[in-house]
């Protein structure tokens, strides 16, 4: 694996909404999301929201948590680890922009397709399950990616995250 690629660092799930992040080395994945987690089951904070969205995935990059919890500290305010961000997948070798610039493209994760929906405006949801200050401040224009998936598979970490859209036949 060339560590220039971006490539998935992380996989979390949890359950129901609010329950704390589980990592996972690898994921089977389903056209409404990752096995087992709260949005693929319905059972997300937002899965009732109107209007509806699609909530399959969401990714955020390893980059972006950085440089939020570097400006948290300046603030002398608590951090965030991956899983504390409340998204899917942590992308390594990403910039937050390069990211950002997937809304409305396809690309490739793995063996999925998959198609950038829209951005995660950070909300306050991961700050108050952890009784932590400013998520919204420090994480904005870094919150991370929504993603539809099109089609069914598995990804594991190390995966690569590409733009080349692999021939399906």
């Amino acid at each position: 694996m060339s560590t220039r690629l971006p490539y998935i660092q992380a996989i979390y799930i949890a359950a129901t909404a609010g329950a704390p992040m589980q990592s996972l080395p690898k994921a089977k994945i389903t056209l409404t999301g990752i096995e087992g987690d709260r949005y693929a089951n319905g059972k997300g904070a937002y899965s009732n929201t109107t209007p509806s969205k699609i909530r399959h995935l969401s990714l955020i990059t390893e980059s972006g948590i950085v440089i939020a919890n570097e400006w948290l500290m300046a603030g002398d305010e608590p951090t965030f680890d991956a899983s504390q961000t409340r998204r899917n997948i942590v992308i390594s070798n990403m910039n937050a922009e390069d990211l950002n610039s997937l809304v409305g493209k396809t690309f490739t994760l793995g063996s999925l397709v998959l198609k950038g929906t829209e951005l995660c405006a950070p909300c306050q949801r991961p700050a108050k399950l952890l009784n932590k200050s400013d998520f919204i401040n420090a994480f904005e224009g870094r919150g991370g990616l929504r993603a539809e998936i099109m089609n069914v598979g598995e990804i594991s970490v190390g995966d690569i995250l590409s733009l080349q859209i692999k021939d399906a036949s």
